[in-house]
């Protein structure tokens, strides 16, 4: 009997990949230049992560129905639509822009930016085992990943210095070129569809599938609701807290330019690009049940940050540390997601990957619009220091937590 593997690159797989490649660029640079423009506008820490928060609350709402709909319409025929959709509304903001108020001009296009990727992710969660050998969904998974990461070095790298030194407006152009190039690639995407029967009217369709992913989640993997928490408790304590305090620290507290801010968040994509390699490379010897040994580090990497912004240390040393550490924490969590997200693909019935992929994803981020809200206060009433070491603290105990989930985890493979 013949051992031959089937290549991973062949065309379609390719042609996702491309397209991601440009979507996700696309996205990367809007997601950078938004935010940053509202901070830099408005000097508000806690009117920049509100508006932060609001967009998430989308991303969270539409992944379970995005999920439902993966499993139900030609997954291509979703990212073409979205691709399309997500073009055509940055170039109404871009029609908007100074000509109607900022804050709720910015909080209802990233709110539809973030809903519209919480929609199109399953879509292509849901396409990677139909286009990937069984044997080779580890391995899959971390292109995926290291193609969104490479984007998100790209991305904030290139808008930082389009950013300071040409403004918003060029960035914007850029995204709506790149989700239109995208949208016409996928186009030619062929990916295996069987069309199934609708339960009845939409609402009642969406209903019961999501009903039929819970009942999945809840008999068959209740460990699944054990990594949910502990993923979503990471997402409250830790992640939310650099999405807000990465930004706030680099540009006001230790007063650094938009490319220098660009650069960090390039090594929170470089970061992820490193960690995406590494686990292709390690594919199935990384072990799930060391997972909270990670989650422990990438708690450690917030309190680096934390002492480079203690009183006295020099300007140009804390934005070294920052990004040093903007670098670490994506390398242990572009790992641990990769290697997650191969498991449950692994243990999850075609039928209902994208419902539960999608189901996985939304509880997971569910707590982070609460705590990029909360964070936002935070930086604004309290030395970013305190706040990033009290961050680290609630990580960790969190991280202590899980090692029991992960091990349980590893078990039921």
């Amino acid at each position: 009997m013949s051992t031959t593997r089937a290549p991973l690159f062949r065309r379609d797989f390719n042609l996702v990949v491309i397209g991601q490649v440009i979507s996700l660029f696309g996205s990367a640079i809007l997601r950078f230049a938004l935010p940053l423009y509202l901070l830099r506008q408005t000097g508000s820490p806690a009117l920049f992560g509100a508006v932060g928060a609001a967009a998430f609350v989308p991303a969270v709402l539409c992944a379970p129905i995005g999920g439902v709909v993966a499993d139900r319409v030609n997954k291509r025929n979703i990212m073409v639509i979205l691709d399309f959709s997500t073009a055509g509304l940055v170039l109404v903001f871009a029609l908007l822009l100074d000509r109607v108020p900022l804050a709720p001009l910015m909080a209802a296009c990233l709110m539809l930016l973030y809903g519209i990727a919480g929609a199109y992710q399953p879509a292509v969660q849901a396409s990677i085992p139909l286009l990937a050998a069984a044997e080779q969904l580890t391995s899959a998974n971390a292109v995926i990943n290291m193609v969104n990461t490479l984007s998100a070095l790209l991305g904030p790298v290139i808008g930082g210095m389009l950013f300071g030194a040409f403004g918003i407006r060029p960035i914007l152009w850029v995204g709506i070129f790149c989700f239109f190039l995208s949208a016409v690639m996928e186009l030619f995407i062929r990916i295996p569809h069987s069309p199934r029967a609708a339960a009845g009217g939409v609402l009642s369709t969406i209903r019961q599938d999501l009903e039929e992913s819970w009942r999945f989640i809840r008999r068959e993997k209740p460990v699944f609701l054990s990594v949910m928490l502990v993923l979503a408790l990471f997402n409250l304590v830790l992640s939310a807290a650099l999405l807000v305090g990465i930004p706030v620290a680099v540009v006001q507290v230790l007063g650094m330019s938009d490319s220098r801010l660009g650069l960090t968040q390039g090594a929170m994509g470089l970061g992820g690009l490193f960690g995406g390699l590494l686990t292709a490379c390690l594919g199935a010897r990384l072990p799930l049940r060391r997972g909270g040994a990670v989650l422990l580090a990438a708690s450690l990497t917030a309190a680096g940050m934390g002492a480079a912004l203690l009183p006295g240390v020099p300007a140009l040393l804390g934005w070294w540390g920052v990004t040093a550490m903007s670098f670490a924490v994506m390398v242990l969590s572009t790992m641990l997601v990769v290697v997650l997200s191969a498991a449950a693909q692994g243990q999850t019935p075609p039928e209902l990957l994208g419902k539960v992929m999608a189901f996985i994803m939304a509880v997971s981020n569910c707590a982070s619009p609460v705590g990029q809200a909360a964070y936002g206060a935070l930086f604004e009433g309290c030395p970013a220091w305190a706040v990033l070491l009290g961050a680290a603290g609630a990580a960790a105990l969190t991280a202590a937590y899980s090692r029991r989930v992960f091990r349980e985890l590893d078990r039921a493979q």
